[in-house]
């Protein structure tokens, strides 16, 4: 099996796997702090505190609508977002570490199972250690902005290491005044 094809089945189930417990242990209902102020502004799609969070409000907003449109379940649904946008940056962090690791097992082109083995173990200690760490758990359960600017944060870091990847692997004898992997950069 291809190592592409292994790191994305392998991430998705890291991913599967954060998601789940996330949304298990999500607040049922709006917790201290902010989220009272977050839940409230997603539902009536107003402003919440300075710098507002307009992203957040909307996303919370289609996930409060895709819950029913109750303002009992308000709190919940935007729970629900940050618990799966937390999910889906431990997918991207996976994916982050796996590359890293690839590119300092693998010296030359040719890669063997036991080195596949290695950097995929690799990957899911490192996002399930993160997955698991206090602050981080603590930040995907409640609906605060943390999980969306986590996810946000971490789409961009892998997308820069996509651009990276596709650059040093492309052939340059095609004669393109453009790089192929410039589409990274455009996203």
């Amino acid at each position: 099996m291809s190592f592409n094809k292994v790191n994305n089945i392998v991430g998705w189930i890291v991913a599967l796997i954060a998601c789940s417990v996330y949304v298990l242990t999500m607040e049922p209902t709006g917790s201290f702090w902010d989220v009272g102020e977050f839940v409230s502004s997603a539902y009536k799609v107003q402003i919440p505190h300075p710098p507002g969070a307009p992203l957040f409000v909307l996303l919370g907003r289609l996930f409060i609508i895709l819950f029913g449109d109750n303002p009992m379940t308000a709190a919940k649904a935007v729970n629900f977002m940050s618990a799966i946008a937390s999910g889906f940056t431990i997918l991207f962090l996976f994916w982050t570490i796996t590359h890293f690791a690839r590119k300092i097992v693998v010296k030359d082109n040719t890669i063997s199972s036991n080195q596949i083995f290695a950097i995929m173990a690799a990957g899911v200690v490192g996002a399930l250690a993160y997955t698991f760490s206090d602050s981080f758990w603590y930040s995907a359960v409640e609906g605060e902005v943390y999980a969306l600017s986590s996810l946000f944060t971490a789409i961009v870091f892998w997308a820069i290491l996509k651009w990276e990847h596709e650059v040093d692997t492309e052939n340059k004898t095609d004669g393109h005044k453009f790089s192929r992997a410039d589409r990274w950069l455009i996203f």
